[in-house]
């Protein structure tokens, strides 16, 4: 969670979103919505989420990342987030695979009503250019969002969103965010769906919005299995693309 510059996995400026999913030990956003949320790993554990695959993209044209994200609890209200990516890129001269960028962030939540239900949290999030060739973005970029969320209940609505700064010839600064609402449905599975959309990051370039639905099934001991998919459509292109995540999640 929580890249900034040229993800694949976007923030965008607030929209509206319906999401049915949460399952015990993972009643959090995060992977593998896109929308995040302010809930912090517990203090002193860890969350493991690899191996990863992402991508977005058509048939023929497609890019995305193959690796791992590590969260650590490093205080109360406080989590630590390193992402490991190897990248990818398809088109019609063939798959490319090099190195990734590497993402840290640190989320921390300043406030956390258990009354009311409500939390809110800040995320910064820094991207290295450590991506081997055209695999990545030649500058580092800094996400800095805020998100909220409400419980009710077996309900959960959160999301928020931030600017992105994206230095480079040719790039642009922008907003991006989302929102979702979520559900426990059973103690082993979690389904649901979100909306998200990100600002033109370049010179020219088009701001994209993204649909999704999303599943977590907790398997046996501290694993269990994301999933998420759905269309993403750029402005004023007619044909929209598709992006996707498959994880492996633990906590330890």
């Amino acid at each position: 969670p929580r890249r900034a510059g040229k993800r694949v996995r976007t923030r965008a400026a607030a929209a509206a979103a319906l999401l049915f999913a949460l399952a015990p030990g993972a009643a959090q956003a995060g992977p593998p919505f896109r929308t995040d949320d302010p809930i912090p790993t517990d203090t002193g554990h860890w969350e493991l989420y690899g191996p990863l695959i992402e991508g977005s993209g058509t048939r023929s044209a497609f890019e995305g990342s193959a690796g791992a994200e590590i969260n650590y609890g490093a205080a109360p209200n406080v989590q630590l987030t390193l992402g490991i990516p190897a990248a990818f890129a398809h088109d019609e001269t063939g798959t490319t695979w090099g190195r990734g960028d590497l993402a840290l962030s640190a989320k921390y939540r300043f406030y956390d009503d258990e009354a009311s239900g409500v939390s809110v949290a800040v995320f910064p999030g820094l991207t290295l250019p450590t991506a081997s060739g055209d695999l990545g973005g030649p500058n580092a970029t800094v996400f800095l969002p805020v998100w909220a969320q409400k419980d009710a209940g077996p309900w959960s609505v959160f999301g928020g969103g931030g600017y992105t700064i994206n230095p480079g010839r040719e790039n642009r600064d922008y907003w991006s965010g989302g929102i979702a609402v979520s559900r426990e449905v059973s103690e082993r599975l979690l389904l649901g769906a979100e909306i998200d959309r990100q600002g033109a990051d370049t010179v020219g370039g088009r701001a994209t919005t993204e649909l999704g639905v999303a599943m977590i099934v907790q398997l046996d001991g501290p694993f269990r299995l994301l999933a998420s998919a759905g269309p993403s459509f750029t402005e004023g292109d007619g044909s929209p693309a598709l992006h996707a995540f498959l994880a492996l999640g633990a906590d330890f």
